[in-house]
């Protein structure tokens, strides 16, 4: 009979009249990969911020190794051998691998001075034995996304964690990445780690778990081994109904060029090249997909193009209109709806609520002003048009951004800018943090505001998504864009050595 490290027992947390989780009863093998799967919305995170001690559950028991225990904060997760490895890095760019590894908890010399000879060998002692090639003297600032996630998994290691968290952690690698992290994964494993992963990628959970948990709206649907299900079954105990993400049929009818980007380059605030030479076009009718590994570019290609970031040379134009110089009001003016990739600090305003943040783009247009003065009835009824086909949760309308779960707050800027957009849509990932059914609708949405007659610019790091949707496909790398090809002539492989080495062969 195989151990249990982990058992929550009775877990209810409520937030207002909300219950995020509703009696959970969890039990992990010691030694396994446990997956917990389920819509936004549904508690994975609550759950995992309880077992972290970011959140405190309201009743209900944890048991650690056979014992009762209390986790009021991470540092007695930290304690108790639980480590928590975020889908947003907690690092310091600045600060080398093996001082991040340690931070908090440094080795020193006659007690004060910092040991860095141990820092540096510890850190690499770690990374051989766990499969985490990392050079503890290069800063982070310069590393990959993919070397910096060793760095968090080691910062975990070096504290002792037997239980690791992992939250969306394929959400930013490239194929290759991901099966890098894999070989990690099952290297621990092997040296009895134990680890929850948290995803919504459900080909990944068939491939690295050894048996999944299915959250619905706060309960646990049903814990299942590996072995005895597939990905029809688990989306289906998700979402209550069959979904799977498919292929947009081939696009038929493209028209003339929306947007036309011709040897453009840019420039950050530290007058350091961005852009460089970067040509292409997209036309009516049709799906571009940028594709690159995160930080090649594809914030900066965004900004430039609206307006936001400081061009060097080049030209813009939407449907023949030169916007090269023009102020991002004048841009979005123009026709394009743009679905942001950081939503908190581009998407949304977090004191306002779901009205609101439905409105903003909107107040000076007709319907929604009239001679200056909004018209709330108006923006009310739009509103919850919405929030209905969006399936926003809650469905109430004055309730603030900031108390929505990230996959509810991104399915209000996607209705928005869809909504809002004319000719073009910009949508820079937009379906991060969305659960499948979720994603498959946003596709929908995306595939039918092509059909429509519009241009859409896809910025996603999920290759899966870009060969879903895309018509035609960029790839970006260090601010250029290495080659343009369609969908239908390459695959996933190709695309991500391109994105690592910037070529196909």
């Amino acid at each position: 009979m195989e151990e249990i490290i982990l058992e929550m027992r009775g877990i209810t947390k409520v937030f207002g009249d909300f219950f995020a989780n509703n009696h959970i009863n969890l039990k992990v093998q010691r030694g396994s990969v446990h997956s917990i799967v389920g819509e936004n919305g549904a508690g994975k995170t609550t759950l995992m911020n309880i077992l972290y001690g970011i959140y405190a559950q309201t009743t209900g028991d944890i048991w650690v190794n056979g014992k009762k225990v209390i986790i009021n904060t991470p540092s007695d997760a930290i304690a108790l051998g639980i480590g928590m490895i975020h889908q947003h890095f907690k690092l310091i760019p600045a600060m080398t691998v093996g001082e991040n590894v340690m931070l908090g908890a440094e080795p020193t010399k006659n007690g004060f001075v910092l040991d860095t000879d141990h820092l540096n060998a510890y850190t690499q002692e770690l990374s051989k034995r766990y499969g985490l090639e990392v050079n503890p003297k290069d800063e982070v600032a310069d590393l990959s996304v993919g070397i910096r996630q060793r760095v968090e998994i080691l910062k975990a290691l070096y504290r002792k964690a037997k239980i690791l968290i992992l939250d969306e952690p394929t959400a930013l690698l490239t194929p290759q990445e991901t099966r890098d992290l894999f070989k990690v994964i099952n290297k621990l494993r092997d040296d009895g780690i134990t680890i929850l992963f948290i995803s919504h990628k459900l080909k990944e959970v068939m491939e690295i778990s050894d048996r999944v948990t299915v959250l619905r709206d706060g309960v646990i649907v049903d814990t299942v081994e590996v072995a005895d299900t597939d990905e029809v079954h688990l989306a289906r105990l998700m979402v209550g109904r069959d979904v799977y993400l498919k292929p947009a049929p081939e696009a038929t009818h493209i028209g003339e060029v929306v947007l036309r980007v011709e040897n453009l380059s840019a420039v950050n605030e530290y007058h350091r090249k961005v852009l460089e030479e970067v040509s292409f076009d997209i036309r009516a009718g049709e799906i571009l997909g940028i594709a690159g590994i995160d930080g090649n570019g594809q914030t900066e290609l965004v900004h430039t193009i609206l307006g936001l970031q400081h061009k060097t040379s080049g030209k813009i134009t939407v449907d023949g209109k030169d916007v090269t110089k023009l102020h991002v009001d004048q841009v979005r003016n123009s026709g394009i709806g743009i679905v942001p990739e950081d939503r908190l600090k581009e998407g949304l305003v977090l004191d306002f609520n779901i009205e609101e943040n439905l409105a903003l783009g909107l107040q000076r247009k007709q319907p929604f002003s009239r001679k200056g003065i909004m018209d709330w009835k108006t923006i009310a009824e739009k509103a919850t048009d919405l929030i209905e086909r969006y399936d926003v949760r809650p469905r109430d309308p004055f309730q603030k951004a900031v108390l929505l779960s990230g996959g509810n707050q991104q399915k209000v800027i996607v209705a928005r800018e869809i909504y809002n957009a004319e000719s073009m849509i910009i949508a820079a990932q937009p379906t991060r943090g969305l659960d499948i059914a979720a994603t498959d609708f946003v596709h929908a949405q995306l595939i039918g505001q092509r059909d429509s007659g519009k241009a859409i610019m896809l910025i996603s790091l999920s290759l899966e998504e870009i060969l879903l949707l895309s018509t035609r496909i960029a790839v970006i790398r260090k601010g250029r864009i290495v080659d343009v090809v369609n969908k239908n002539d390459t695959n996933a492989e190709e695309l991500g050595h391109m994105m690592l080495v910037g070529r196909k062969d």
